[in-house]
């Protein structure tokens, strides 16, 4: 028999590969297997937020976990994480109210926030619009990483000091309950063994299990990005989130003035049509990443949503990002979209099979912030630690 593993995940994403973190820091051998030569998903088609702040209560205590652990590992090996805050900017008075009412509840939880003026908020992000901005609230602690190194810096940390095995270019067709444990065949025909099995690889779960990934509630997001060209003498530091973002963010939903301000927006406006929200985040060049747009489809309908690029909405990304602040340049030299599987009706897909094959995925957009935390307390319940 093949070298058997305590633990193998399926799927080398953000989530998977948190889940094994945690799972070789308790101690056990753990594989991680991706069907790709690199992941390339959702896990990199991102802003690279770590930003709690913008989640509900359940999830910001996820999130603020994660943001312990990413600071634990950039302290021993450089995953690109940078401690340079996350700011929400109001843009009228609702937002206003939005953002003062955010800040109580964080001071119920204990979470560090602080409030600027409109002074402070222009003092503070060189080019933003005088006549946009009227206050902002700011979250000191929360981070940003490089989404397309983040995860591959990670692994390598698990590899070289956790003792990781990752395992490439290697498809899962067939993962089957045995008396002594799980057995997983590769396309190849290869064969590797396991006490447990996780799988978190998004939508894909359809090629193992395609009967109860069609009776399942996933959905997919597309989510459009695009990516200046470096900014010339001109730093915009952590992630800048806009008015439409606190229109947007869960956590803002248990602002006690929400839904009476909701209930005032414009149904047919071209935000609501694309769910278009205003971000900003400078990458490591200098080039600032812009978006994002989304547009959704039932899992097993996900050709619906295309394989290009809206260009209309592109332009209208632009043409309000241009409201919001003025960059040096607007010449955009990356677009892409990225996709992401969630769940309609819970915050994550959990599925077992028998007692030791867990499904675990649709965890949405909150995967960059919430799996570091998430997967801490759920190796914790799988293993009965």
């Amino acid at each position: 028999m093949k070298t058997q593993y305590d633990l193998i995940v399926v799927g080398g994403g953000v989530l998977g590969t948190f889940h094994a973190y945690h799972a070789l820091k308790a101690g056990m051998k753990v594989a991680v297997i991706e069907k790709d030569k690199m992941p390339k998903s959702a896990t990199i088609q991102n802003f690279g937020q770590v930003v709690p702040s913008g989640m509900d209560s359940k999830w910001q205590a996820y999130g603020r976990e994660s943001l312990n652990i990413y600071k634990e590992i950039q302290s021993q090996f450089d995953i690109s994480v940078r401690q340079n805050g996350s700011v929400y900017l109001a843009s009228n008075d609702e937002e206003v109210q939005l953002i003062e009412e955010l800040s109580q509840i964080n001071k119920v939880n204990n979470y560090s926030s602080v409030l600027l003026n409109k002074k402070e908020c222009l003092d503070k992000y060189p080019g933003l619009d005088t006549g946009y901005v009227k206050a902002g609230l700011f979250f000191p602690e929360e981070v940003t990483v490089e989404p397309r190194s983040m995860i591959y810096r990670l692994q390598e940390y698990m590899i070289q000091h956790l003792g990781l095995i990752l395992i490439m270019n290697t498809a899962i067709l067939n993962c089957e309950n045995l008396p002594e444990g799980i057995i997983l065949e590769s396309a190849s025909k290869e064969h590797y063994f396991a006490k447990k099995v996780i799988i978190c690889n998004g939508s894909e779960f359809k090629n193992l299990y395609p009967e109860l990934f069609f009776r399942s509630d996933l959905e997919v997001s597309k989510l459009q990005m695009l990516q200046t060209k470096p900014q010339k003498n001109y730093k915009l530091d952590g992630s800048i989130l806009t008015g439409l973002s606190i229109r947007r963010y869960e956590s803002f939903y248990e602002c006690p003035s929400f839904n009476e301000i909701k209930a005032k927006e414009n149904p047919d406006s071209l935000e609501k049509k694309w769910g278009v929200h205003i971000l900003f985040k400078q990458a490591a060049d200098g080039s600032v990443i812009l978006g994002d747009s989304h547009q959704y489809a039932s899992a097993e309908n996900i050709d619906d949503l295309g394989f290009n690029l809206d260009m209309d909405i592109d332009k209208f990304m632009i043409k309000e990002a241009k409201k919001i602040i003025n960059l040096p340049n607007y010449e955009i030299q990356n677009r892409w979209f990225g996709m992401y599987s969630q769940c309609k009706t819970k915050d994550v897909f959990e599925h077992t099979i028998g007692e030791n094959i867990h499904i675990i995925t649709g965890i949405g957009g909150k995967g960059m912030t919430g799996s570091a935390g998430f997967s801490k307390e759920n190796i914790i319940k799988i293993f009965n630690k």
